[in-house]
């Protein structure tokens, strides 16, 4: 078993002995085994390692998209292993943020409309006003442009906006860069670095790209399920 893990905090993430089983035929695959790990408010943690190590895994349980089968998963001081249907789901909305690898947008809609959408959804307004975020990530000039209009980069400026406006507790980013040249690459996760530290997110990067490690407070390898 490896432990990583940092002093315990009262918000961000703590994940203390989760372990997460799937069935393949007659052979049981631990996708995640004894994981610990703690991600304080206004830290991001980039983890790496091959495909099928349990990276994906990793996300969905900590955005309380799977259940472990042992284990909790805390954010915010939640424990959401004790949360189930509309309750974890509006936890979810509510506290937690996700940035996916194609920026995963809405064709039809601004980049504004992306975020404002957000707002209608969780039948809140945005913690930090729409277009303050979108001014924030660089996008205040193209709040009108849809996806198509776009490039790479900027679509994922509008993803981490959109992950952002629930003032979440913990940001979660699935390979940001896959679709990316280097020096946008490097943009976008020096973006991503100064959010979380400006807005004390406590956020978790699952990432290829070796290049952008160095704007990340820590860096996990993920092996067969287990953190090092």
């Amino acid at each position: 078993m490896t432990t990583t893990t940092t002093t315990r905090v009262t918000s961000g993430l703590v994940l203390a002995g989760v372990t997460l089983r799937y069935h393949d035929g007659d052979t049981t695959v631990r996708a995640l085994d004894d994981v610990h790990l703690t991600v304080a408010p206004g830290e991001l943690v980039a983890v790496v390692g091959p495909s099928g190590a349990g990276k994906s895994s990793l996300l969905a349980v900590a955005g309380g998209l799977a259940a472990p089968d042992e284990g909790t998963v805390e954010v915010g001081g939640t424990d959401l292993t004790r949360l189930a249907g509309s309750r974890a789901a509006a936890f979810r909305r509510r506290h937690v943020g996700f940035v996916f690898q194609s920026g995963n947008l809405v064709p039809a809609l601004t980049a504004r409309d992306q975020l404002r959408l957000v707002e209608k959804i969780t039948g809140r307004p945005a913690a930090v006003p729409v277009d303050e975020l979108l001014a924030a990530v660089g996008m205040g000039e193209r709040a009108d442009r849809r996806p198509g209009r776009l490039s790479g980069g900027e679509r994922q400026r509008v993803g981490i906006a959109r992950a952002l406006v629930g003032g979440p507790s913990l940001l979660l980013v699935d390979e940001p860069t896959a679709a990316l040249d280097r020096a946008r690459s490097h943009e976008v996760v020096e973006l991503l670095a100064r959010e979380t530290r400006e807005r004390r997110v406590a956020t978790v990067m699952v990432t290829h790209d070796h290049d952008v490690l160095d704007h990340c407070d820590r860096v996990l390898e993920m092996v067969d399920g287990t953190l090092t």
